[in-house]
């Protein structure tokens, strides 16, 4: 088997649904082909424990020996690939969550506070739990007290599983510098970048042009594609029509409303459009994917 992605690399699983955005899962690397997963980024945070063994896990530009005990934070919309080491297999617990559980809603004390400062900061890729600092041992137990939780499916799953996510958040807010030394000209593209997001994040339900963008920050429309590429490690154009996709989910899940309206709350003009992107995005139809969460839900 293998992690299936689109043509930009994104995996298609899903990882929880709209209500409760969160998946547990206990991996293996020897049940993937060749030993390894391939590259694949999506748009949640993902934490790995090592339950047993070791492994190479790779996210960006970086590199992690991860051993039994050890774990990972991968930020959103990261790529990463894990392999095995000198040929041992390796098994290790996946908690991959939408950080929106955490801050509830955008522009939250929480958000502005605890959260923007992680998932907005373009160059923090991944955080290592390597038990090299006294911190890193609360995060492996609150880890484990996650797996615990969803080992016994209590009645009160999805509270227990929140409570320790927010420890989890506490305890790397309080260690963790968020303050990373950057160039000039490196800080200067990070702020370009966040400002095309925040274009993008007010406008994503009009028409969109890459003029309007390349202006937005002052810069020659080839530039602005390439920038944006290079640390978004994705296409601006296909990451709007994702982006797009993912502010429809909420009225899929929450409404009666036609797809065709969905559409064009969402930025497409054309419903035959948005359900032929949906399905590169999330591997099913609109339709699909609004009765799989009803029945989840029921």
């Amino acid at each position: 088997m293998q992690i299936l992605t689109n043509q930009f690399q994104k995996e298609l699983k899903e990882h929880g649904d709209f209500q409760f955005p969160l998946l547990i899962s206990n991996e293996k690397l020897s049940k993937y082909d060749s030993n390894s997963f391939l590259w694949h980024w999506h748009p949640e945070i993902e934490l790995t424990l090592v339950t047993q063994g070791q492994m190479i896990y790779e996210i960006n530009n970086e590199e992690f020996h991860l051993c039994q005990g050890e774990a990972l934070f991968g930020n959103a919309r990261v790529l990463h690939t894990g392999r095995m080491y000198e040929n041992m297999d390796c098994e290790y617990v996946s908690i991959t969550f939408d950080p929106r559980l955490i801050y509830s809603y955008e522009n939250s004390i929480i958000y502005l506070k605890y959260v923007s400062p992680f998932i907005q900061n373009l160059s923090l890729f991944s955080i290592c739990f390597d038990l090299t600092k006294p911190w890193h041992k609360e995060i492996i137990k609150i880890l484990n007290e996650i797996i615990t939780i969803h080992q016994l499916q209590k009645d009160t799953y999805e509270i227990d599983v929140l409570i320790k996510l927010l420890e989890f958040w506490k305890v790397l807010y309080l260690n963790y510098d968020t303050t990373q030394t950057i160039t000039s000209p490196e800080r200067h593209n990070y702020e370009r970048i966040r400002s095309i997001l925040s274009f993008i994040e007010k406008n994503y339900s009009d028409k969109i042009t890459l003029e309007e963008i390349a202006d937005h920050i002052h810069i020659c429309k080839g530039e602005c594609c390439r920038i944006f590429k290079q640390y978004m490690k994705i296409p601006l154009f296909r990451f709007i029509l994702e982006y797009r996709i993912e502010k429809s989910l909420k009225d899929l899940v929450t409404s009666n409303d036609t797809i065709g309206n969905i559409a064009a709350k969402a930025g497409f003009n054309d419903s035959n459009y948005y359900s032929h992107t949906f399905y590169k995005v999330k591997g099913c139809s609109p339709t699909e994917y609004r009765k799989k969460t009803l029945k989840h839900n029921k």
